[in-house]
């Protein structure tokens, strides 16, 4: 009934989870932490330089399935710091097209590992 995804071409999931799951024609992708899969360390640089690397393992777990950004339906996006808003949607305009996916993107007091965004999305077939 539902198919997990996995990549190497994102970071693999840090507890008992999957990158992403199908089920129905829909994908379910876990937040992205902007870890770059090569190294296993956070994106060096700014807020943009992370936004990107998050967008970046999205974009690639969904290439698994071989689905694109345009797929995408629906985003979450997590900042540490709800300041950092206008830089993220800099860099989150240049990966989608119009119609842009419905999104939430919320301020939290902490994300894990100490990271300073997470995004998540679901992209139907």
């Amino acid at each position: 009934m539902k198919k997990a995804i996995v990549t190497d071409k994102a970071p693999g999931a840090i507890g008992p989870y999957s990158q992403a799951v199908e089920v129905n024609g829909m994908v379910f992708v876990s937040g992205q932490l902007p870890i770059d899969p090569a190294t296993g360390e956070f994106a060096e640089g700014g807020i943009k330089e992370q936004a990107r690397q998050s967008l970046t393992n999205l974009k690639n777990i969904l290439a698994q399935e071989g689905l694109t950004m345009d797929n995408v339906v629906k985003t979450c996006v997590f900042l540490a710091d709800i300041s950092d808003f206008a830089a993220v949607n800099e860099v989150y305009a240049t990966f989608f097209n119009a119609p842009f996916p419905a999104r939430s993107a919320m301020a939290v007091k902490d994300l894990p590992k100490g990271g300073r965004i997470e995004i998540e999305c679901i992209a139907v077939k």
